[in-house]
């Protein structure tokens, strides 16, 4: 069983920046592929970015391509989502997660363990 817990969400202005961190235990953090996804009220949970094992290769939403920098820490056991001109439209609750088989094109399903989610609101 993994235990995710994310942090460093807040409330910012439109422009501004955040990193989230997402830390791992109960696990084996450095076989696994990560994600960031995001759910906005009344919207479904969607895709951000995803990081592979090693940290070489890294995907992200169109939507935040140029903005969001995926990376990881596997000493640490620890991932981050460093989030820059943020825009109002970036406003969701922002979850980790594990994939501990599959690619970094996996869809949201294949997602094996959630963590709790930590709230990011951009004002305009």
């Amino acid at each position: 069983q993994v235990q995710l817990a994310e942090s460093g969400g807040g409330m910012v202005q439109a422009g501004d920046s955040l990193r989230l961190s997402c830390a791992a235990s109960g696990g084996t953090f450095s076989t696994y592929v990560m994600g960031w996804f995001r759910q906005a009220p009344g919207k479904e949970r969607e895709f951000v970015a995803a990081i592979s094992r090693t940290a070489v290769s890294n995907v992200y939403a169109e939507s935040v391509e140029g903005r969001f920098t995926i990376s990881r820490d596997n000493a640490k056991g620890t991932m981050y989502l460093q989030m820059n001109s943020l825009k109002p439209e970036d406003t969701a609750v922002y979850y980790c997660a594990v994939l501990k088989a599959g690619s970094l094109g996996s869809s949201r399903p294949a997602y094996d363990y959630w963590g709790q989610g930590t709230q990011v609101t951009v004002s305009s």
